[in-house]
């Protein structure tokens, strides 16, 4: 199990780099940009949440620039170091395009984690009514702030907010059904 877990880690990691450089690729096709312009650009459009570090940005666009899927379009001098403009290249606005495309595996999160602790609660003789009990508290605050973040927001954070709680409905569900399991799943992996 643990390894699977760790297998699972790194593959969201791989995706989630994979995601942050199509979609600062994606924001080159307007134009070129400085690195700052396109954290800027990010965090706009895709930022609510957790806003991109300036240093991934760098890393992301370095990593591209040796991939060739972009290139330094210029060079300027600033207060600092130099300022690069990155273009994106051929390559890059074939990447994109075939990224867009490419549709997105369903990822089952939830169970990957929630039903490790209900098993090892279970294996452990604790109680794993409570533990689904606090997780489902914690999905209904969660939901409930959500909803008062989508009726101030504008359309982009109200779908947001929609796709996130959709999912977390699906949650509780699955926390609801596991409750009423829980009997037989502690009879089913209990020595």
């Amino acid at each position: 199990m643990h390894s699977s877990y760790t297998r699972g880690v790194y593959l969201m990691c791989i995706v989630l780099r994979m995601s942050i450089s199509h979609t600062l690729l994606g924001l080159l096709e307007a134009g070129p940009r400085h690195g700052y312009d396109l954290k800027r650009a990010f965090d706009s459009h895709f930022g609510q949440d957790r806003a991109l570090h300036y240093g991934q940005v760098y890393s992301t666009m370095s990593r591209l620039l040796k991939n060739g899927l972009v290139e330094v379009d210029a060079v300027e001098p600033g207060g600092g170091p130099e300022r690069k403009r990155y273009a994106i290249t051929d390559a890059g606005v074939t990447d994109v395009a075939a990224w867009l495309a490419r549709p997105e595996k369903p990822e089952p999160y939830l169970q990957s984690l929630l039903y490790t602790k209900v098993v090892l609660a279970l294996l452990t003789h604790r109680d794993a009514d409570a533990l689904l009990d606090v997780q489902r508290a914690e999905h209904l605050r969660l939901m409930r702030e959500l909803t008062v973040r989508k009726t101030g927001g504008d359309l982009a954070d109200q779908l947001i907010c929609d796709h996130a709680l959709f999912h977390l409905e699906a949650d509780l569900r699955w926390l609801e059904l596991t409750a009423a399991r829980l009997d037989r799943l502690a009879s089913e992996i209990r020595p």
